[in-house]
């Protein structure tokens, strides 16, 4: 008979099953319980079991409470992918904390953002990493007046209230920051509290992304829509407690911990890098042997493969890898790792990091050319961009969907989050996909202002947003340029303030350090006209006017192609 109190994905048999509604910390909990001695976590340094995993978390929950972060309430992480990572992440879940993880590549600009509209209780960082990654001198200027302030105490930080502490993980912190062991001090304090406060309906997470607003909105993730997904991405993949995935994303993007929670969900063993470095995750998947690769990015992938180790890494133990990019690519890397099968799959942060993965058992051509069926859970539809009307199968149109796993919607901005649903609750995502009679999905590219950057969303409204900062800039437009390496990059075209005088390399020297640099401009044109409809500026044709002055520079798929696709935009 199955145990009532151990969740469906870790019983015997592994039964596709998930009605029961299951906070993150049941979930891991059951797992732990099942297989107490079995690797969860694996890095580069060492391994960590399931016991030791949810023990480790124990403390970091205690941690939270010693900085003020109770039951839903918000707090930071500017972590590179790490062990420690893991552990607050778990550590919250077990308090019923929520988690704003936030990118290392962000500089003082967006970290301010996400502080002040994701009303953050406590921000936790790390000195370990390198230039150009250094986080302690760029949170530090973030936070005007950190310096200053009493770490031991609540901050006060005018244009922050509610944040009350900032940690620098490690024995040393910068002015202002508490460093580990004083939390730990802190937490000992503390008399003892029950964990678990969450519910199924509580949010887990505030996932920031970059979307066709200015700023960057923080998506609202329930307990029960992170695990639902987990779950069913664990279900598509067929992932066994014997499994053992390698995925080298970073933890503070949503597809990582999509991945790493649906292998958790199953017992199996998740094992990671702090950041993508082709020789050493050729090095550790020889030595860690992993059944199922997860790098999901041409950008990693190809790097992955042309390393020169990778022709002597014995990949007969890999039996599927998921990677989304053109069909042509999907065949190259199907040749690569053949006789594993090569997975694609359709996501986006809105989505709880995936709503589509191919099965499988899925034939060769619909794995190359589509992303495959909605995971369990999910509906979708192809709707006219303009009316809403739904479309016939085959026809290209509006992606829309909804599903148990949606989010919940945009923190603190209603008026956003309804303008994305239709009257039936349908998310519509801007995307222009097609889906057949059995219901695959096939993506052609954004209807929306969104630049896709080497896997990182990039709002073109939000870089034009701090172009427009600079005093010497009347007006600044922003547009993708197809890129072999990074799939696009931004070009700014720009109108000078009167009397302003800039060459490129000024706007680019003002954007590097103070945003992140996928989102700085590669190239920089000025302009005195702009091309216009009736009411508004014609981006597509500013796009086509750098990929044709550009010319080969543009990328492997040509000219000609790229304009085409200007044209659709």
């Amino acid at each position: 008979m199955t145990d009532p109190t151990v969740p469906p994905s870790v019983t015997a048999g592994l039964t596709e099953s998930c009605n029961r509604r299951w906070t993150y910390a049941e979930m891991f909990r059951a797992s732990a319980a099942a297989r107490p001695d079995h690797p969860a976590l694996v890095f580069p340094g060492g391994a960590l079991t399931y016991s030791e995993l949810w023990e480790r978390a124990g403390r970091r929950a205690g941690q939270l409470r010693a900085l003020g972060v109770g039951r839903g309430e918000t707090f930071g992480l500017i972590l590179p992918n790490s062990p420690q990572f893991v552990e607050l992440f778990l550590g919250a879940a077990r308090l019923g904390a929520i988690l704003v993880p936030i990118n290392i590549r962000y500089r003082t600009f967006e970290i301010s953002h996400v502080c002040r509209d994701g009303d953050l209780r406590a921000l936790v960082t790390t000195s370990q990493l390198d230039e150009p990654y250094q986080l302690g001198p760029v949170v530090t200027e973030a936070l005007s007046g950190l310096e200053a302030s009493d770490p031991t105490k609540h901050l006060g930080l005018e244009q922050f209230p509610r944040l009350r502490h900032v940690v620098m993980l490690g024995a040393t912190a910068p002015a202002g920051m508490l460093n580990e062991s004083m939390v730990d001090r802190m937490a000992l304090e503390l008399p003892p509290a029950p964990e678990d406060g969450a519910s199924p309906d509580d949010p887990i997470m505030y996932m920031y992304t970059s979307g066709t607003t200015s700023m960057a909105k923080g998506c609202v993730f329930t307990h029960d829509a992170f695990v639902a997904n987990a779950v069913g991405t664990a279900q598509r993949f067929e992932i066994t407690p014997d499994d053992r995935c390698w995925c080298p994303l970073p933890m503070f993007h949503v597809a990582a911990l999509l991945v790493m929670s649906a292998v958790f969900s199953r017992g199996a063993t998740f094992i990671s890098q702090e950041r993508f470095e082709s020789k050493e995750a050729v090095a550790l998947c020889a030595a860690q042997r992993p059944t199922l690769l997860y790098p999901l990015f041409p950008t990693i992938t190809l790097n992955f493969m042309q390393d020169p180790g990778f022709s002597s890494y014995d990949r007969r133990d890999v039996r599927a890898i998921c990677n989304v990019s053109p069909e042509s690519t999907q065949v190259q890397i199907q040749e690569a790792f053949s006789p594993a099968v090569l997975v694609n799959a359709y996501g986006m942060t809105e989505v709880c990091g995936t709503l589509s993965y191919s099965r499988l058992d899925d034939g060769y051509e619909a794995r190359m050319r589509s992303c495959g069926p909605v995971l369990p859970g999910w509906e979708a539809k192809i709707v006219d961009p303009l009316t809403g009307a739904r479309l016939p199968h085959g026809v290209k149109g509006e992606l829309a969907t909804r599903g148990r796993s949606l989010f919940s919607g945009y923190y603190k901005n209603a008026e956003q989050t309804a303008a994305t649903r239709d009257a039936d609750g349908f998310f519509h995502t801007g995307d222009l996909c097609s889906m057949d009679e059995h219901g695959f999905i096939s993506f052609y590219g954004r209807l929306r202002d969104v630049l896709k950057v080497g896997g990182e969303n990039v709002s073109a409204r939000e870089v034009e947003a701090f172009l427009d900062s600079h005093p010497g800039i009347k007006l600044s437009q922003v547009v993708g340029v197809p890129d072999d390496r990074l799939t696009e990059v931004p070009a700014a075209f720009v109108e000078l303030s009167p009397g302003a005088r800039l060459r490129e390399e000024d706007v680019i020297a003002f954007c590097r350090g103070r945003i992140a640099s996928f989102k700085v401009p590669r190239h920089v044109r000025f302009v005195t006209d702009w091309p216009m409809s009736s009411t508004k500026i014609q981006k597509f044709r500013l796009r086509e006017q750098i990929i044709e002055e550009l010319g080969d520079g543009t990328g492997s798929r040509g000219v000609d192609d790229a304009l085409q696709g200007a044209r659709r935009g």
